[in-house]
């Protein structure tokens, strides 16, 4: 691992610290508002753990030992060397396992292995971004109870106004909000740490924790509650999977400084100190972390925790958006309308649909479970599922992509996955209880990435029935030359080496053809970004025709105009955005059409596709200069 300190004599950089601070605030929210509910339901009386000075070390050697293992050692330590092109997450974690199997083993169950790995993960997120939101935003709001009963009443309404709030602001994009995240968050983990330390001055016999004997006592004298205290114990740990995901966006270095320098100290500390709370006064048990503020800082301190839980529910929504991009882009699923919101920040994007169905979902959850405790009972469990995903492609990476000692790797392995699993087993308790819902949410998720994948799949295979190998048609073309137009036309295929449907309606329609033709095939490819030197294939068939392929990586915007720019640029072929029309098809696919799929796939395949967007907004085609035909397969 690189160093992550300053070198004696050396001044830390302020662009570097800068990023440090912003990553505190993006990456850590969710994590960094897990002591406002995490200890609470530790000891959670439905346990059935006594409230004795042994199990509260216990639990907090628990907490400490878990923040040590899971986030520190194998995501700060490990996973964030994983990066592909600078780029972190489960789906950019998924394409470097599967260079790595290509590399050495291209059987094609391992490379499945690999692909439903990386969407399992992919799909629990899903469930997470619907529930973080609202167990955040309820836990923080819970708060006013503390000072006074009178508030009981409004908590419910007072939550979803600012859910609601939150949902509608997202068309404005982050980048206005996330100037302010970072200083939020240094004053959110500061006060975090000065709450806790009060405490830990008070009574420093909780840092006996610190000692993992007291993790082991706790689960060696508490057997038959210790898989559920392990589930709630899980809670202190949910959002470490985002220092992976956010790589892309600050880079290792900096996510490992915040981590260091005030994230963990602060979380420790605040853990700590509700631990010490309790331990000398038990009533505090209802709500520990207000608890720990004087009398006349509880409602500042919800109003901060507030401002804390919806940067957290924003990060998790951001995700979503990222994620849901990546995914289209990858075939998983059909093309959704993005709206850039930043014309510097590439990631920054907005999709309304996803905004909708995640504020709809969020909304019931607080409605129907009505508090945060409720919630916990349902939070956690895709998480742990997501983690296990990501220690085995990390493997599958460390072993055959980086060439570590096979010894080492199935070592570290076994030692992550046991504790993957055995959260992942706790929570499992919680299915009941309301845990089958993150669990419903990815398991619909999974069947639209497979349904959407296949029936793209079948689509393309009826597709070839018709196909028209375009080399031939060129050189008939000269032998029986049509009419020709001036200006530029560019078909949309995603057979290059086929003529496109749309060419060749409108040349039996309107029997003419542009001076220069385009064959234009967009593919996407599993790097997050592809150099400019790279990212176009140009093949001159002659007769004024050009068969292009333009590559792109998941995290770009396929954009078909600026791609035009670029072949221009680099070919010096005379392309005018105002004498240069976009030709496209789109095909209508009705239940009964895919014969290998069953009808109610074929019917929710058939409805996706329906109400995708028109590849015009996909591709940032110019609407004034698109024509679009239509096909049946």
């Amino acid at each position: 691992m690189k160093s992550i300190t300053v070198p004696a004599g050396e001044p830390a950089h302020p662009a570097k610290a800068a990023l440090a601070l912003t990553a505190l605030g993006v990456v850590y929210g969710d994590i960094g508002t897990s002591p406002l509910y995490a200890f609470r339901e530790c000891l959670n009386p439905e346990h059935g753990v006594p409230l004795t000075p042994d199990s509260v070390l216990g639990i907090l050697s628990l907490v400490f030992w878990a923040l040590t293992l899971i986030v520190t050692v194998k995501y700060v330590v490990f996973v964030l060397r994983a990066d592909h092109d600078g780029e972190g997450g489960i789906m950019a974690l998924q394409a470097l396992a599967r260079h790595a199997v290509l590399q050495s083993d291209n059987r094609p169950w391992v490379l499945a292995l690999v692909a439903w790995l990386g969407l399992t993960g992919t799909a629990m997120f899903y469930g997470d971004s619907i529930i973080t939101p609202a167990i955040s935003v309820l836990s923080a709001v819970e708060g006013l109870n503390v000072a006074t009963p009178v508030f009981d009443a409004y908590v419910i309404p007072f939550t979803l106004v600012i859910l609601v709030a939150l949902f509608l602001v997202q068309k404005f994009g982050t980048g206005a909000v996330g100037r302010v995240f970072g200083p939020v968050m240094l004053l959110w983990f500061i006060v975090l740490g000065v709450l806790g330390l009060r405490q830990v001055a008070a009574d420093p016999s909780v840092l006996q924790a610190l000692n993992p004997w007291w993790a082991v006592h706790f689960l060696v004298t508490h057997q038959a509650q210790s898989l559920a205290v392990m589930g709630s114990v899980f809670l202190a740990v949910t959002g470490g999977e985002a220092l992976y995901a956010d790589m892309g966006h600050f880079g290792a270095r900096a996510i490992r400084q915040a981590w260091f320098c005030v994230a963990l100290p602060a979380l420790v500390l605040c853990y700590f100190g509700q631990g010490a709370l309790v331990l000398h006064d038990p009533a505090a048990i209802d709500n520990p972390f207000f608890r720990l503020a004087p009398a006349w800082g509880v409602v500042p301190l919800v109003v901060l925790a507030s401002l804390a839980t919806v940067i957290a529910s924003q990060a998790v929504i951001s995700g979503a958006y990222s994620l849901t991009a990546q995914a289209m882009r990858m075939g998983y699923l059909p093309r959704l309308r993005i709206v850039q919101t930043s014309g510097t920040a590439m990631g920054q994007v907005y999709l309304p649909a996803v905004n909708w169905l995640l504020m709809l979902g969020v909304l019931a959850l607080v409605i129907g479970f009505r508090s945060s405790s409720a919630l916990g009972a349902a939070y956690g469990i895709a998480v742990s599922v997501t983690m296990v995903t990501t220690t085995m492609l990390a493997a599958l990476v460390a072993r055959r992509l980086w060439g570590w000692n096979r010894l080492a790797v199935a070592i570290g392995s076994v030692f992550f996955l046991a504790i993957d699993l055995l959260f992942t087993f706790a929570n499992s308790l919680k299915i009941a209880d309301g845990g089958w819902l993150p669990l419903l949410v990815a398991a619909l998720v999974m069947g639209l990435f497979t349904t959407w994948s296949r029936g793209r799949g079948l689509v393309h295979e009826l597709a070839q029935a018709d196909r028209v190998d375009l080399a031939p048609f060129v050189h008939s073309l000269l032998q029986d030359p049509p009419h020709r137009v001036r200006g530029t036309a560019v078909f949309l295929t995603s057979e290059p080496d086929s003529v496109p449907h749309a060419l060749l309606h409108n040349l039996k329609h309107n029997q003419v053809l542009h001076q220069r033709i385009v064959i234009l095939k967009v593919q996407p490819t599993d790097v997050p970004r592809v150099p400019p030197g790279q990212r176009l294939q140009v093949t001159e068939l002659g007769d004024g025709f050009w068969q292009v392929v333009a590559r792109h990586g998941f995290m770009e915007v396929p954009d078909v105009p600026e791609f035009m720019k670029l072949l221009s640029y680099q070919r010096g072929i005379p392309l005018e955005a105002m004498s240069t029309s976009y030709f496209t098809s789109r095909e209508t696919v009705a239940t009964g059409h895919l014969k290998a799929m069953s009808r109610p796939r074929q019917a929710v395949f058939a409805w996706l596709h329906r109400n995708s967007s028109r590849s015009s907004d996909y591709f940032c085609l110019p609407e004034n200069r698109v024509v679009e035909f239509g096909r049946r397969p």
